[in-house]
């Protein structure tokens, strides 16, 4: 391989309904080249976005009586969902512990959560071949949550889940598209020193033909469209949001750290690498550079990163003091960066937005909270994830003007972290929330809270209904939510039981409280022991 060429040094930094039926045919084949969606006519057109204080004022010298603003309503309170397990639908195309997940879905029932949310993994639905997808198994799991009253958040899962074939919960991208990724390594996320990333297909080539005549965006596309036709008679009633896969975990980012180590308690010593050394993202770069008129600029790609250091000060890049991010070359490199993840969000949107058009389900994604390093000038571990948020540059609210012009909804997590916790001084989930919910406000966008910790301890949901206040007082026609991640056994012992719901009947606002449980012959109320019982019968997740 050839030697990459730095850009030379820059200079120094200036700054020190209807019940659905049940789909007949679960298993269709598609053929990609001649899918084509014929837009509804109730197709809703993409807005502009109109912030507080925008208008224009009047000339002249009138004076503009303006009469005062409606008192705001009272908050209706905040529904939970409870996000199932990562393998409710197994690698074979099927609901797995079908009786266990039965008596868990009327468990959630009767603590009263508003729903579900699991995701529907490309590499479970697709696995038999390009266009032929199986959805049989995702079929009879929103079929369930139906019966017992419960509505769900379809997540189309583009990524895969696990670290590899060692993990439990392993789920690949498809074979086939594997397959094309051996075949081009440059379809994989590539940092400087040429490791691959095969989480998710490298956002170099959205609109390339790379896997088999198809590009990416296609693909993504065909999977929706499938999506929304096989389960057309959920949507809207049962099916009431569909969040799309937008990266790594499903979030809108950059595998800057494999997954799995960012969820490893040591993560907030990581600065991250950039990942933009496959050939796409590289003549990407280039033809950038071109454009602007600096082509010494786009050929490699950043200088003065080393993901390898502990400390941000010993690298060039990151430093406070004279960091390349705070020059000329710096911002040059961040913007195109960035620039290109936020271009790949709205691609996504776009598509979500066309196919799910008229159908009566929420679109939304999910930004990561990349909270490490974030007391620090440079924020180099969003930096790396493609969130150009510094000291002197917000790089959220980008991404929260995408999703509003698309009417898309805003998923992030770190409600449950405390800045008590940490083990970095530098780190702060509860800053970088503010910052991710101050721009969900600005852009009126409904917000989907999570979890980042899979934890019932009082401190934990405590600190969820805590961060819950911070959407209070939004302006009306938009909505906020929590999805706890994840539905796991221990939910279920008594004294985690009996946390999770008081925790919903907090969340909900709701003065009395009565689980309830649906069952074939009658209706039968329940304690939160008998509930435990019911759960530990069925030898749930065992």
């Amino acid at each position: 391989m050839a030697a990459i060429t730095a850009p030379p040094p820059p200079p120094p930094a200036s700054t020190s309904c209807r019940l659905p039926r049940r789909s007949s045919r679960p298993l269709t084949r598609v053929a990609a080249s001649s899918s084509r969606f014929r837009p509804s006519s109730s197709r809703r057109p993409s807005s502009s976005i109109s912030f507080p204080g925008a208008g224009s004022s009047g000339g002249g010298g009138e004076i503009l009586h303006v009469p005062p603003p409606p008192p705001p309503a009272a908050p209706p309170g905040a529904p939970v969902y409870v996000t199932l397990p990562a393998d409710a639908v197994g690698p074979g195309g099927r609901v797995a512990r079908r009786r266990a997940m039965g008596a868990s879905l009327a468990a959630l029932a009767a603590a009263g959560v508003a729903g579900v949310a699991f995701e529907l993994w490309w590499g479970v639905v697709e696995r038999q071949g390009p266009g032929e997808y199986d959805w049989a198994g995702y079929l009879d799991l929103a079929a369930m949550a139906r019966h017992h009253g419960l509505r769900v958040r379809a997540i189309l899962a583009f990524h895969q889940c696990g670290a590899g074939p060692h993990d439990p919960l392993w789920i690949p991208l498809p074979q086939w598209v594997l397959e094309e990724m051996d075949k081009v390594p440059d379809l994989s996320y590539t940092n400087r020193y040429q490791q691959r990333n095969k989480e998710y297909i490298s956002l170099g080539c959205d609109s390339l033909p790379v896997l088999r005549g198809r590009s990416p965006m296609q693909a993504y596309s065909d999977f929706m469209r499938s999506f929304r036709n096989t389960f057309e008679d959920y949507l809207g009633a049962i099916v009431t949001e569909v969040q799309v896969g937008m990266g790594p975990g499903g979030e809108l980012r950059y595998p800057s750290c494999p997954t799995e180590k960012l969820n490893q308690p040591g993560s907030s010593s990581e600065l991250g690498e950039f990942q933009c050394y496959d050939k796409f993202m590289q003549a990407s770069l280039s033809a950038h550079a071109q454009i602007l008129g600096i082509q010494e600029w786009g050929s490699g790609g950043s200088t003065g990163t080393d993901g390898s250091q502990q400390d941000l000060e010993e690298t060039s890049f990151f430093r406070a003091d004279g960091g390349y991010w705070d020059t000329p070359y710096g911002r040059f490199f961040l913007e195109w960066y960035s620039g290109m993840l936020v271009l790949h969000g709205e691609r996504l949107c776009m598509i979500a937005d066309t196919i799910f058009s008229g159908t009566g389900v929420t679109i939304s994604g999910k930004v990561a909270g990349i909270h490490w390093h974030y007391y620090t000038c440079a924020h180099p571990s969003e930096l790396t994830a493609g969130y150009y948020n510094t000291l002197l540059r917000d790089g959220y609210l980008p991404i929260a003007r995408m999703f509003a012009k698309y009417k898309a909804a805003l998923c992030c997590s770190c409600f449950d972290l405390r800045d008590a916790e940490r083990t970095n001084p530098e780190s702060s989930p509860e800053g970088t929330l503010r910052q991710l919910v101050g721009a969900a406000k600005m852009c009126n966008l409904p917000l989907n809270g999570e979890n980042s910790v899979t934890r019932l301890d009082d401190a934990s949901l405590n600190q969820v209904i805590r961060s819950s206040r911070l959407y209070s007082g939004r302006s009306s026609g938009t909505s906020f939510s929590f999805n706890y991640v994840r539905m796991n056994k221990s939910l279920f012992e008594f004294h985690n039981w009996s946390r999770f719901t008081k925790f919903v009947r907090q969340m909900s606002d709701a003065r009395t409280f009565l689980a309830r449980l649906d069952v074939r012959r009658g209706q039968q109320y329940l304690s939160s022991m008998s509930v435990v019982w019911v759960v530990s019968r069925a030898c749930a997740y065992t």
